[in-house]
């Protein structure tokens, strides 16, 4: 579902990702974990072309990300097509980025009216099912800002949700959530997990990758240290760095 071939991405004279190779099959979940500026969320944002990768490619469903082939090179899409994609490509952000001026039922609504051309009976019909599905049926008239952190996730969940995206991304959904607030929105990941959503998930949450993940990546320094199922890497890991990370954050 997910193809990355030999990624890389620099800012300026920063190399952050310096050749990433990842495949996550139909229906899988892969959490992604690493230290502080290892390249997760950079990795994250060129899977739906938020960043433009300077060599190498991805594919979702077998179609490139951001470019057509023609011959042997690369041509960048334009917008329009870009943006199309992007709606088979949910992305979930850490900060919930949801429109604090809509309420959460038209939060869910807009994409799918605007890019999708959706009707706005049968959005809202979605919107309210999704709503019931992260436990949030009752808040559909309410405010970003009358919302808890949770709350709001769970509603960033539901909207991207409704574009019907083919795989979801998550960039550390719950980094940002006081740690109370943090097991309602992993429960609501793990209901996705369960209905064989193809997901990504870069955190923090170790716990959440043993239980959850079908494989587990490790990243540090813009390559892929480690990688397999999570009793490998997590509790028998092959490469120092990885038993270095994994010891001080269990």
């Amino acid at each position: 579902m997910i193809d990355v071939h030999n990624v890389h991405k620099s800012f300026g004279p920063l190399e952050v990702l310096r050749g990433i190779d990842l495949r996550v099959r139909e229906g899988e979940v892969t959490v992604v974990l690493g230290p502080s500026g290892s390249g997760k969320s950079t990795l994250l944002r060129t899977i739906n072309h938020l960043e433009k990768v300077d060599r190498g490619w991805i594919s979702v469903d077998g179609e490139l990300v951001g470019y057509r082939r023609v011959g042997d090179k690369l041509h960048e899409l334009k917008e329009k097509e870009v943006l199309r994609q992007r709606t088979r490509i949910g992305f979930v952000f850490q900060n919930f980025n949801l429109f604090p001026h809509l309420t959460v039922l038209d939060n869910l609504v807009e994409a799918p009216v605007s890019a999708r051309r959706v009707s706005r009976g049968t959005a809202v019909e979605t919107a309210r099912r999704l709503l019931d599905r992260v436990g949030l049926a009752d808040k559909a008239d309410a405010y970003p800002r009358q919302l808890s952190g949770g709350q709001q996730q769970r509603v960033a969940i539901a909207r991207a949700l409704a574009l019907e995206p083919k795989v979801l991304l998550f960039d550390e959904p719950t980094s940002a959530l006081d740690p109370e607030l943090v097991g309602e929105v992993l429960d609501v990941i793990k209901g996705l997990a369960g209905t064989g959503t193809t997901m990504v998930v870069v955190t923090h949450e170790i716990g959440f990758a043993r239980e959850v993940a079908d494989t587990v990546v490790f990243m540090d320094d813009g390559l892929v240290v480690e990688q397999g199922p999570p009793a490998a890497v997590l509790d028998a890991p092959r490469q120092e760095r990885t038993r270095a990370f994994l010891s001080k954050v269990l």
